[in-house]
């Protein structure tokens, strides 16, 4: 046999110059010996592995006989017929036999033995030899490496460099839905055509390039086995490589985690509807106005609960009447509110502000008779024609994608005022029994909100009509003047009422005019308003001076039960050119001077009509022609967060700038100018002597 060459201790595993491929590691693992006996079972080779599994050094070794260097002696006879017969058959022979080792210790050794032969004909006998306890430890590693991969709950793959399945686990067979033969030699993207697999493999090549494992990545889909159920998995990456440092592959692994995923889901959905709702009490409701008020409810739901949404309130509520129980129901379109994503659905909703009629056979109409909720999950086309109005609006609900319907009742006070009415398009889930539960919420408390706007609604337009009738229809023309007037309402119900003007006609071609506000609010300052403007005509054609008039007034309001008010009372006369004026605790009114700036006039502010004991005076000014008077409100100038000096200034500096222009154009500048608040009635009368 030819002379070999062993490898020099300390650097097991080297490749040898041109080989193929890196070792594996396996066998410096096993710490493999080889031993080389002759013929006559003298040892001929002894590689340095042997030295550190026998104890004896190559020199120590070569030469002598192997039976008496390794063996007790107590089991020569067997080892030396082992060895007859393994020369003689030429077959190997394998098995655990116990060792001699130098140090006199007895190791149980694992052997593999075979006979070798050379070109000259010359028999030898190989053994390899591992330590039996190596091999155990080996073995039962392997064992429960397989066990714990065949039967671990975790999905468990292996993927070559070029991200193809080597191996799967069954758990990962059953998380995927595909059998395992349907992963093997197949890439990634093929086998996870559920996700998205382009993302996937980008991750594991940037594992395969980096070695910077990803762990518990959160993945969400829905699988080929299970397409109607969301899954959730965590999954983790790492490279695999051998014992040299070469990269052989990754190791995935795969946790199905939908349950949690769909306990946090439905705790997010909890916490989610507990928010909207509180969303919803301090959004809906914050004015007492229907339209604004319905919209504040479908803004609410839009998009969090659905991606349209409407409210439809019943005309007849409106109108003040018991809706009807047979025949089309009609609504007015309160509000229409739909998702960024979904605006082409506007076209198949009813026009917010207008009135739209559903038949009986129509589920909005269902809603509103039966006062229960109507849920549609999953709408089909038949579905849509019941759904929609007219079959037009059919039509566009299906080409929009509208998939699924709810419908809920606006009950308040025990009666039915309208309905919300919901749509997905968009959204991909269908609505459920927890969405109608949560929309039967919002709706209830939306309802009233509605309904007290209703109710104010009434009221106001009752006391917004009874002042505007209450308020005077201005003579066309007066001597020597032109005058100009504007009123504007209070934005609330509770502020309508007090505030009048007036312009009258009185002997001698003089003119009075009266600018007064009662204090307090609504129908009963409306109603005070009327009798306090009905008497200043009356003592007007008496034709008393200013502050004789006054004090009829205030003794009138004196017997009007919890009845004060405020007047500036001004007459005319061309003839002198001149103005008398007296003022029962109101702000002083605002003259312009042809050529100069506006000033506001001194003169006696007395106290308010209905105090009682109390003089008035009169003050007299001159008033020429091209002058303008001012005579106003304090809702024009008084707000909460300005110096009434300030805003006084401010109404000075506005009738400067506008003492030029026409009367109408000047009081439309001067309101807008102001700005005055929403919460007061605002009187303005402009007059300016003619020229």
């Amino acid at each position: 046999m030819g002379r070999t060459d062993a490898p020099r201790p300390g650097t097991p595993g080297r490749p040898l110059p041109g080989a193929g491929s890196s070792p594996t590691g396996l066998l410096d693992l096993l710490n493999v010996a080889a031993v080389v006996l002759d013929a006559h079972g003298r040892v001929v080779f002894w590689s340095p592995q042997a030295e550190e599994l026998f104890g004896y050094a190559a020199p120590e070794a070569l030469g002598r006989f192997a039976v008496r260097l390794l063996v007790h002696q107590e089991h020569w006879d067997e080892v030396i017929s082992l060895f007859g017969e393994v020369m003689e058959s030429g077959a190997d022979w394998a098995g655990a036999f116990p060792v001699r080792h130098k140090d006199g210790s007895t190791r149980l050794v694992e052997f593999r033995n075979m006979r070798l032969l050379d070109d000259l004909g010359d028999t030898y006998a190989l053994g390899l030899a591992v330590d039996q306890a190596m091999v155990a430890r080996v073995e039962r590693g392997l064992a429960l490496s397989a066990r714990l991969v065949s039967q671990s709950p975790i999905g468990l793959a292996i993927l070559d460099p070029d991200l193809r399945y080597v191996t799967v686990n069954p758990a990962l067979e059953r998380i995927h839905g595909v059998p395992a033969a349907a992963h093997v030699g197949r890439h990634v993207r093929e086998v996870l055509t559920f996700l998205d697999a382009e993302a996937v493999e980008g991750r594991l090549r940037q594992v395969l390039e980096t070695g910077q494992p990803v762990s518990d990545r959160y993945v969400v889909g829905r699988t080929a086995a299970d397409p109607h159920r969301e899954h959730a998995w965590s999954v983790s990456y790492h490279r695999l490589e051998d014992a040299a440092g070469r990269v052989i592959g990754l190791a995935t692994s795969v946790i199905d985690i939908t349950e949690r995923h769909e306990a946090n889901l439905a705790t997010t959905r909890a916490r989610n509807r507990l928010a909207l709702i509180a969303h919803a009490s301090a959004s809906i409701g914050t004015t007492l106005d229907v339209e604004r008020t319905a919209h504040e409810l479908a803004g609410v739901v839009v998009p969090d609960l659905a991606d349209v949404a409407a409210v439809h309130v019943l005309d007849s509520v409106l109108r003040g009447r018991s809706p009807s129980e047979t025949g089309p129901a009609r609504f007015r379109v309160a509000a229409v509110v739909t998702a960024p994503a979904r605006a082409t659905a506007q076209a198949a909703a009813d026009p917010p502000g207008g009135l739209a009629s559903y038949d009986s056979d129509r589920l909005l109409t269902r809603c509103v008779r039966t006062r229960k909720p109507v849920l549609v999950a999953e709408a089909t086309r038949g579905d849509l024609r019941h759904i929609a109005r007219t079959s037009e609006a059919a039509a566009l609900l299906e080409a929009t994608g509208v998939h699924s319907y709810l419908a809920v009742p606006l009950l308040a006070r025990g009666e039915v005022i309208g309905a919300l009415s919901l749509e997905r398009a968009g959204t991909p889930e269908p609505f459920d029994e927890d969405d109608t539960l949560l929309a039967c919420e919002l709706a209830s408390r939306a309802a009233t909100c509605i309904d007290n706007a209703r109710w104010y609604q009434s009221v106001s337009d009752t006391a917004l009509a009874l002042q505007r009738r209450l308020l005077p229809e201005l003579p066309p023309r007066l001597p020597g003047l032109e005058i100009a007037c504007r009123y504007l309402p209070a934005g609330a119900v509770t502020g309508i009422g007090g505030d009048w003007f007036d312009a009258m006609r009185l002997p001698g071609d003089r003119t009075a005019l009266v600018v007064g506000d009662v204090m307090g609010s609504g129908i009963n300052a409306a109603a005070s308003m009327g009798q306090l403007r009905s008497a200043t005509r009356a003592f007007a054609q008496l034709d008393l001076d200013p502050a004789e008039a006054l004090r009829h007034l205030d003794r009138l309001t004196e017997d009007v039960e919890h009845t004060i008010a405020t007047c500036a009372y001004c007459r005319y006369d061309p003839e002198r050119g001149e103005c008398r004026v007296s003022v029962a605790g109101h702000l002083p009114p605002a003259l312009v001077r042809s050529g100069r700036p506006a000033e506001l006039l001194d003169v006696p502010s007395g106290v308010p009509l209905g105090v009682g004991g109390w003089a008035f005076s009169t003050t007299a000014f001159p008033f020429r022609p091209g002058d303008l008077l001012a005579l106003y409100t304090d809702g024009l100038v008084e707000t909460r967060e300005d110096p009434i000096d300030a805003r006084l200034g401010i109404l000075r500096d506005a009738l400067t700038a506008t003492a030029g222009e026409d009367l109408g154009e000047a009081c439309d500048r001067v309101l807008e100018t102001l700005r005055p608040p929403a919460g007061d009635d605002v009187a303005l009368l402009l007059a300016r002597a003619r020229l």
